[in-house]
């Protein structure tokens, strides 16, 4: 049963189609490793009856005897993230206003997952509608670190970022707006990819056009595995009308690449711009090692943008989005007392936004994307850390101030995963490595509009030189080899 679980997801797919693996045997395999240490870092949560599970799982093994093959997740556990509809199961999306509401349908992401195979054993938890990078509710309570649980586990994917990164979960889904399949990918040392835009249909919605800020997109311990993933959940959907029609043109033949002479921009903290942890941006730059390994060409790069005018822009889309989303839940007294006073806040300032407000932010955000497009024809990727601060006490909702300056919002501590959301490009979060705490980091490569595959590309090579995505957790441990030049603290995870 360790074996099972220790297996990549790729390999498990194969050896499930070989008949060397029941989908039984993987079922408890995953049940018992979810029993292990859910009830340590509260990672999963709806949890379905073993029982009916396990006769899920065995019908996929009749399946498969008869010759009807599913797809690539045939008889994988998933945990959809408790965000989007899943039909049949509690979607409370964290909040207590939702603990009772059970969709009839599944959304277009979570009914593809279903169709090729999986079998839903839970949901992963979130915070109240996925606000903010820190993972907890009133609901199910906190999900804490995979490496360290007195520690966040980021979010809002943070159930899906912590089932992967602990086994739970072959792989997962996530969904990012603010760095939500970043922020937990790099705290948990697993990778995180926030698709382009349009590269996995978001919805069904009730606005399919205002709403271009958030995407789904999946979670893997490695690259291989997150591009099938991906594959499963792109794909043109006619209910999502700005979904790419292109079909995503990858294989994981086609992930290797020469990346000699490629030329990366250096973005760091934007020339001092953004406050940081004190250790990280060194911490981040020393992490650089692993392109120029690739015979990468590195360079510091200045954006000609004002940061400042992104932020206030992206201020505007984000309450604009929130109050457009549950504004209705703030007019009905009952339900605003259950609302958490960051949603009040972002829905109070989305209210009282004007029209011209929103068509500044969104010319501010036009200004943005051809600021990139200029600095794209130059250089092939754009490269920062995925966040300003390591994680912190899974008690703290969020920080306040970093190294001493004030963050005046909930979210502001997030800023630095802003600018590929404001451009709907892809960026993929990979592992850095870890300071002497033992607290990981991570890398965001970011690439040229629907060039997902590119960056994965980059992304696994990256991986292969480094392979700071085997370092494990404490809480599962296994012997991994790490080059010496690529250790960037000597930090031994062990607690």
């Amino acid at each position: 049963m360790t074996h099972i679980i220790n297996l990549d997801a790729t390999e498990l797919s194969r050896l499930i189609h070989a008949r060397k693996v029941s989908c039984v045997e993987v079922m408890s395999a995953y049940l018992a490793q979810i029993e292990r240490h859910n009830g340590t870092v509260n990672a999963l949560v709806s949890l379905r009856d073993e029982e009916i599970l396990l006769r899920e799982a065995a019908a996929l093994d009749a399946e498969l005897a008869a010759g009807i093959d599913r797809g690539w997740m045939h008889g994988f556990p998933q945990a959809p993230k408790d965000l989007g509809a899943v039909a049949g199961m509690a979607s409370t999306k964290g909040s207590p206003i939702y603990r009772a509401h059970t969709p009839t349908a599944d959304s277009i992401v979570y009914a593809r997952m279903r169709a090729v195979g999986s079998i839903f054993v839970g949901r992963s938890n979130v915070p109240e509608f996925g606000l903010g990078a820190q993972t907890y509710n009133t609901v199910f309570g906190a999900t804490r670190n995979a490496l360290d649980p007195r520690l966040t586990s980021g979010g809002s994917s943070g159930g899906a970022a912590v089932a992967v990164a602990l086994h739970m979960l072959p792989v997962a889904d996530g969904s990012d707006q603010m760095g939500s399949l970043r922020i937990p990918a790099a705290y948990n040392n697993i990778f995180g990819l926030r698709p382009s835009y349009g590269r996995v249909p978001f919805g069904p919605a009730a606005d399919c056009f205002s709403q271009q800020l958030s995407t789904e997109g999946p979670m893997a311990r490695n690259i291989p595995d997150m591009l099938q993933l991906l594959a499963v959940q792109s794909g043109y959907d006619a209910r999502a009308p700005l979904s790419i029609k292109e079909p995503l043109q990858a294989t994981i033949d086609g992930l290797a690449r020469d990346f000699r002479g490629c030329r990366i921009a250096w973005l760091g903290d934007y020339e001092g711009y953004l406050a940081t942890e004190p250790g990280l941006m060194d911490h981040s730059r020393r992490a650089l090692a692993g392109f120029t390994a690739l015979g990468c060409e590195i360079e510091d790069v200045a954006i000609d943008f004002s940061m400042d005018d992104l932020w206030q822009a992206w201020l505007v889309l984000r309450s604009y989005g929130v109050a457009a989303t549950y504004g209705a839940l703030y007019e009905n007294a009952q339900t605003r007392a259950q609302l958490k006073p960051e949603a009040i806040w972002e829905i109070e300032r989305g209210l009282a936004l004007t029209a011209m407000d929103v068509a500044r932010a969104s010319i501010a955000r036009t200004r943005w994307c051809n600021a990139l497009a200029r600095l794209f024809e130059q250089y092939e990727y754009l490269v920062l850390p995925s966040t300003q601060v390591y994680a912190f006490d899974a008690e703290t909702h969020w920080p306040r101030a970093i190294d001493g300056v004030e963050m005046d919002t909930y979210h502001r501590w997030m800023e630095v995963v802003v600018g590929p959301t404001m451009a709907g490009l892809p960026a993929l979060s990979v592992p850095a490595g870890f300071n002497a705490r033992g607290q990981a980091a991570g890398l965001q490569i970011i690439g040229r509009n629907h060039a997902d595959f590119g960056v994965l590309q980059l992304g696994h090579a990256y991986d292969q030189a480094t392979r700071q995505s085997l370092r494990s957790s404490p809480l599962h441990p296994s012997p991994v080899s790490v080059p010496d030049e690529f250790a960037v603290e000597s930090a031994t995870l062990t607690r």
